[in-house]
Protein backbone atom coordinates (compact mmCIF):
# COMPACT_ATOMS: atom_id res chain seq x y z
CA UNK A 1 0.00 0.00 0.00
CA UNK A 2 2.84 2.38 0.96
CA UNK A 3 4.34 2.26 -3.24
CA UNK A 4 0.45 3.29 -4.14
CA UNK A 5 0.18 6.09 -1.54
CA UNK A 6 3.99 7.35 -2.63
CA UNK A 7 2.54 7.74 -6.08
CA UNK A 8 -0.81 9.58 -5.40
CA UNK A 9 1.36 11.73 -3.23
CA UNK A 10 4.33 12.36 -6.02
CA UNK A 11 3.17 15.68 -7.86
CA UNK A 12 5.17 14.50 -10.99
CA UNK A 13 3.15 11.09 -10.87
CA UNK A 14 -0.42 13.03 -10.42
CA UNK A 15 -0.12 13.91 -13.61
CA UNK A 16 -1.39 11.20 -14.94
CA UNK A 17 -5.08 10.99 -14.01
CA UNK A 18 -5.69 7.94 -14.89
CA UNK A 19 -2.93 6.47 -12.77
CA UNK A 20 -4.19 8.63 -9.89
CA UNK A 21 -7.51 6.95 -9.83
CA UNK A 22 -5.97 3.50 -10.21
CA UNK A 23 -3.60 3.88 -7.50
CA UNK A 24 -7.01 5.24 -5.35
CA UNK A 25 -8.86 1.90 -6.64
CA UNK A 26 -5.94 -0.48 -5.73
CA UNK A 27 -5.95 1.02 -2.25
CA UNK A 28 -9.73 0.09 -1.94
CA UNK A 29 -9.07 -3.10 -3.11
CA UNK A 30 -6.45 -3.86 -0.32
CA UNK A 31 -8.46 -2.07 2.00
CA UNK A 32 -11.40 -4.25 1.18
CA UNK A 33 -9.21 -7.43 1.80
CA UNK A 34 -8.33 -6.47 5.07
CA UNK A 35 -11.69 -5.91 6.38
CA UNK A 36 -12.51 -9.18 5.02
CA UNK A 37 -10.97 -10.76 7.64
CA UNK A 38 -12.87 -8.49 10.38
CA UNK A 39 -16.54 -9.82 9.14
CA UNK A 40 -18.62 -12.59 10.57
CA UNK A 41 -18.74 -16.27 8.40
CA UNK A 42 -21.27 -18.82 8.42
CA UNK A 43 -20.99 -21.81 6.99
CA UNK A 44 -23.06 -22.57 3.53
CA UNK A 45 -23.16 -25.34 1.60
CA UNK A 46 -22.43 -25.04 -2.30
CA UNK A 47 -22.97 -27.57 -4.97
CA UNK A 48 -20.71 -28.07 -7.20
CA UNK A 49 -20.87 -30.41 -10.60
CA UNK A 50 -19.90 -32.88 -8.61
CA UNK A 51 -21.06 -33.07 -4.91
CA UNK A 52 -21.50 -30.90 -1.88
CA UNK A 53 -18.75 -27.72 -0.64
CA UNK A 54 -18.93 -26.47 2.93
CA UNK A 55 -18.01 -23.09 2.50
CA UNK A 56 -17.83 -20.00 5.02
CA UNK A 57 -19.50 -16.77 3.73
CA UNK A 58 -20.33 -13.31 5.60
CA UNK A 59 -23.17 -13.32 7.83
CA UNK A 60 -24.32 -10.15 7.25
CA UNK A 61 -25.07 -7.98 3.91
CA UNK A 62 -22.81 -4.89 3.27
CA UNK A 63 -23.48 -1.52 2.05
CA UNK A 64 -20.61 0.60 0.41
CA UNK A 65 -20.62 4.57 1.27
CA UNK A 66 -18.82 7.22 -0.18
CA UNK A 67 -18.54 11.02 -0.36
CA UNK A 68 -19.02 12.52 -4.24
CA UNK A 69 -16.80 13.10 -6.27
CA UNK A 70 -13.27 12.36 -4.86
CA UNK A 71 -14.53 9.11 -3.44
CA UNK A 72 -15.53 7.27 -6.65
CA UNK A 73 -12.25 5.55 -7.38
CA UNK A 74 -11.46 4.70 -3.65
CA UNK A 75 -15.00 3.13 -3.73
CA UNK A 76 -14.66 1.11 -6.73
CA UNK A 77 -12.03 -0.71 -5.28
CA UNK A 78 -14.22 -1.96 -2.23
CA UNK A 79 -16.81 -2.77 -5.15
CA UNK A 80 -14.26 -5.05 -6.56
CA UNK A 81 -13.98 -6.87 -3.81
CA UNK A 82 -17.31 -6.61 -2.42
CA UNK A 83 -19.67 -6.80 -5.83
CA UNK A 84 -22.63 -7.60 -4.49
CA UNK A 85 -22.79 -5.36 -2.04
CA UNK A 86 -25.42 -2.35 -1.78
CA UNK A 87 -23.76 1.26 -2.58
CA UNK A 88 -24.47 4.75 -1.19
CA UNK A 89 -23.71 8.42 -2.05
CA UNK A 90 -23.30 11.51 -0.36
CA UNK A 91 -23.14 14.62 -1.69
CA UNK A 92 -21.12 17.20 0.18
CA UNK A 93 -19.04 20.23 -0.61
CA UNK A 94 -17.25 23.15 1.38
CA UNK A 95 -18.93 26.06 1.02
CA UNK A 96 -16.30 29.20 1.98
CA UNK A 97 -17.20 32.73 3.31
CA UNK A 98 -15.88 35.90 2.97
CA UNK A 99 -13.30 35.58 5.99
CA UNK A 100 -11.98 32.85 4.70
CA UNK A 101 -13.58 30.17 7.33
CA UNK A 102 -15.48 27.37 5.76
CA UNK A 103 -18.35 25.00 6.61
CA UNK A 104 -19.71 21.58 5.17
CA UNK A 105 -22.60 21.36 2.88
CA UNK A 106 -25.01 18.75 2.85
CA UNK A 107 -27.06 17.82 0.14
CA UNK A 108 -28.11 14.75 -0.96
CA UNK A 109 -27.86 11.34 -0.18
CA UNK A 110 -29.07 8.17 -2.21
CA UNK A 111 -28.62 4.94 0.12
CA UNK A 112 -30.66 1.87 0.70
CA UNK A 113 -31.48 0.73 4.04
CA UNK A 114 -28.65 0.36 6.39
CA UNK A 115 -30.01 -1.33 9.16
CA UNK A 116 -28.09 -4.33 10.70
CA UNK A 117 -25.74 -4.21 7.67
CA UNK A 118 -22.13 -3.84 7.62
CA UNK A 119 -20.99 0.24 6.66
CA UNK A 120 -18.11 0.77 4.94
CA UNK A 121 -17.89 4.89 4.50
CA UNK A 122 -14.66 5.34 2.87
CA UNK A 123 -13.25 9.23 1.59
CA UNK A 124 -10.18 9.05 0.37
CA UNK A 125 -9.18 12.46 2.64
CA UNK A 126 -9.78 12.74 6.39
CA UNK A 127 -9.02 16.60 7.02
CA UNK A 128 -11.19 18.26 9.81
CA UNK A 129 -13.45 15.12 9.48
CA UNK A 130 -16.17 17.09 9.87
CA UNK A 131 -17.70 15.87 6.04
CA UNK A 132 -17.06 12.62 7.42
CA UNK A 133 -19.41 13.64 10.24
CA UNK A 134 -21.78 14.52 7.98
CA UNK A 135 -21.81 11.59 6.09
CA UNK A 136 -21.93 8.92 8.70
CA UNK A 137 -25.44 10.75 10.86
CA UNK A 138 -26.38 11.09 7.03
CA UNK A 139 -26.60 7.52 6.79
CA UNK A 140 -27.96 7.05 10.00
CA UNK A 141 -31.38 8.16 9.11
CA UNK A 142 -31.48 4.74 6.93
CA UNK A 143 -31.23 2.90 10.36
CA UNK A 144 -28.50 1.74 12.22
CA UNK A 145 -25.57 -0.28 11.23
CA UNK A 146 -24.22 -3.80 12.29
CA UNK A 147 -20.91 -2.29 12.47
CA UNK A 148 -18.97 1.03 10.74
CA UNK A 149 -15.91 0.85 8.97
CA UNK A 150 -14.27 4.14 7.96
CA UNK A 151 -11.50 4.39 5.67
CA UNK A 152 -9.38 6.90 4.19
CA UNK A 153 -6.36 6.52 2.41
CA UNK A 154 -5.00 9.90 4.31
CA UNK A 155 -5.76 11.46 7.35
CA UNK A 156 -4.68 13.98 9.50
CA UNK A 157 -4.58 13.52 13.34
CA UNK A 158 -6.75 16.54 14.44
CA UNK A 159 -9.32 14.51 11.71
CA UNK A 160 -8.89 11.38 13.66
CA UNK A 161 -9.49 12.96 16.28
CA UNK A 162 -12.33 14.85 15.67
CA UNK A 163 -14.23 11.56 14.35
CA UNK A 164 -13.65 9.78 17.46
CA UNK A 165 -15.10 13.07 19.41
CA UNK A 166 -17.93 13.46 17.19
CA UNK A 167 -18.91 9.66 16.48
CA UNK A 168 -19.93 7.34 18.62
CA UNK A 169 -17.13 4.69 18.56
CA UNK A 170 -19.08 1.97 19.58
CA UNK A 171 -19.24 -0.64 16.67
CA UNK A 172 -16.97 1.57 14.43
CA UNK A 173 -13.34 1.06 13.27
CA UNK A 174 -11.00 3.64 11.63
CA UNK A 175 -8.78 2.45 9.10
CA UNK A 176 -6.11 4.89 7.64
CA UNK A 177 -3.53 3.93 5.10
CA UNK A 178 -1.45 7.03 6.53
CA UNK A 179 -1.51 9.65 9.09
CA UNK A 180 -0.13 13.27 8.46
CA UNK A 181 0.48 15.78 11.53
CA UNK A 182 -0.48 18.92 9.81
CA UNK A 183 -3.70 20.66 9.32
CA UNK A 184 -3.66 24.43 8.00
CA UNK A 185 -6.08 26.95 9.05
CA UNK A 186 -8.09 25.82 5.55
CA UNK A 187 -8.21 22.47 6.28
CA UNK A 188 -5.40 21.56 4.16
CA UNK A 189 -3.81 18.36 4.95
CA UNK A 190 -0.46 18.70 4.89
CA UNK A 191 2.09 17.14 3.32
CA UNK A 192 -0.84 15.36 2.06
CA UNK A 193 -0.88 14.91 -2.08
CA UNK A 194 -3.61 18.15 -3.02
CA UNK A 195 -7.09 18.14 -3.98
CA UNK A 196 -7.75 14.04 -4.72
CA UNK A 197 -10.91 14.95 -6.15
CA UNK A 198 -9.41 18.11 -8.99
CA UNK A 199 -6.22 15.08 -9.14
CA UNK A 200 -8.45 12.31 -10.04
CA UNK A 201 -11.52 14.37 -12.40
CA UNK A 202 -9.55 17.69 -13.12
CA UNK A 203 -10.49 21.10 -11.58
CA UNK A 204 -13.90 22.85 -10.51
CA UNK A 205 -14.97 26.11 -11.92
Amino acid sequence: MNLFISELRDKEIQKDSMRFRRNMERIGEMFAYEIGKELEYKEKKITTPLGISKMFVPVSPIVNATILRAGLPFHQGFLNYFDNAENAFISAHRKYHKDGSFSIQFEHLSSPSIDKKILILSDPMLASGASMEIAYKALLERGKPKHTHIVTIIASNQGINYVKKHIPMENVTIWAGDVDDELTSKSYIVPGLGDAGDLAFGSKI
